[in-house]
């Protein structure tokens, strides 16, 4: 990897520590003292680098290891070379994750894009917001009459957040994003350019035209949610649009009108979900999955990527093809289209 420029560790971790943190095993004690300084991938490494090597199919990675360190399952620990301290776990990948936000917190909770602390004199508050000792409001940044922003919250530059909106503590809201009509909870990431609280697209067909049809509802972002740049979620239309604790919602997203969305679901970008779509607890839909509206899907599903949902899914389930339906059932019949092909190519046109 090149010398990162944007991103520095704010400290060295030893070994020992590290494997504290993850709770996982340090083959050999006398490495405890081994400086970690940074991440690498596998197959790259160096000097004061952890590095991590995940399942059977990657164990050729071992061999050629140059780092301070490295996470891997304990039935690949011993394919690690001299001078590499081995710190085994059951998921390196998720042990990971963990050890680089405390070297690089940063990059994944973002801070202030400026260096300035408190309200900036060229952002523009009304008089009535309430803005708690510690959050940030700068430059260029619009808060609402009647507006609240929590202790520790970032409001970044440019961005606006409308009239009795609730911004929760430690949140951060990114350069450009627009909060409108919104309650959102503690530690939420809302990343640049996000939409929130816009009216819901509904219309009804009248003698001279489409009549629109005001959305009076509200968005509710729960805690620890994040929300991906050029996301759009709309306020519900008599009730609220919700998005579950812990929800992740990556880039270019668009929610629609009186979704409710469960806690700790992940929804990969490009995903469009239709007004009044439920999704429950733990959801995860790949890249490009579209869900018609009023559809409901249960807890823990999982939909793969380009699939188009137009019926309601039970729980634990997995879906896939457009239009969706069952992953086995799905598999099966491409199999026997793609058998079908090559029997018509082995015998030739005609035949």
């Amino acid at each position: 990897m090149a010398e990162p420029v944007f991103f520095s560790p704010v400290r060295a971790i030893s070994v020992g520590e590290a494997a504290r943190m993850i709770e996982g095993i340090l083959l050999d004690p006398s490495a405890a003292s081994v400086l970690i300084e940074g991440l690498a991938v596998a197959g790259e490494g160096g000097g004061g680098k952890l590095v991590f090597v995940d399942g059977r199919r990657n164990a050729p990675l071992m061999a050629g290891l140059s780092a301070a360190a490295v996470l891997c399952q304990p039935e690949l620990a011993s394919l690690a070379p001299p001078g590499v301290a081995v710190i085994t776990t059951k998921f390196p990948a998720l042990a990971f994750a963990r050890i680089g936000r405390a070297l690089f917190p940063a990059a994944t909770f973002p801070a202030a894009v400026s260096a300035q602390t408190g309200v900036s004199e060229h952002a523009c508050i009304a008089e009535d917001a309430l803005i708690e000792d510690g959050a940030i409001v700068e430059f260029g940044a619009v808060v609402g009459a009647r507006a609240e922003i929590g202790r520790g919250a970032v409001v970044g530059p440019g961005a606006v957040v409308g009239p009795d909106c609730r911004i929760g503590r430690q949140t951060r809201i990114g350069s450009n994003a627009s909060i409108l009509a919104s309650l959102i909870g503690d530690r939420v990431v809302v990343h640049p350019g996000a939409r929130i609280g816009q009216d819901g697209f509904r219309f009804i067909p009248g003698p001279s035209g489409l009549e629109k049809v005001p959305q009076i509802g509200r968005v509710i972002i729960q805690d620890d949610a994040e929300i991906g740049a050029n996301t759009t979620i709309d306020r519900g239309g008599l009730g609220d649009t919700v998005i579950g604790e812990g929800t992740k919602i990556d880039n270019q997203v668009q929610v629609g009108h009186n979704v409710r969305i469960g806690r700790h679901c992940a929804i990969a970008a490009h995903v469009g979900i239709s007004g009044s779509v439920t999704l429950g607890d733990f959801v995860m839909l790949g890249g490009r999955v579209g869900i018609a509206d009023h559809v409901s899907v249960g807890d823990r599903v999982q939909i793969a990527a380009g699939s188009g949902v137009m019926h309601d899914i039970p729980a634990g389930q997995k879906w896939a093809g457009f239009p969706a339906k069952l992953a086995t059932d799905f598999f099966r019949e491409t199999n026997v289209i793609k058998k079908l092909a090559a029997d018509t190519r082995r015998k030739g046109p005609g035949k």
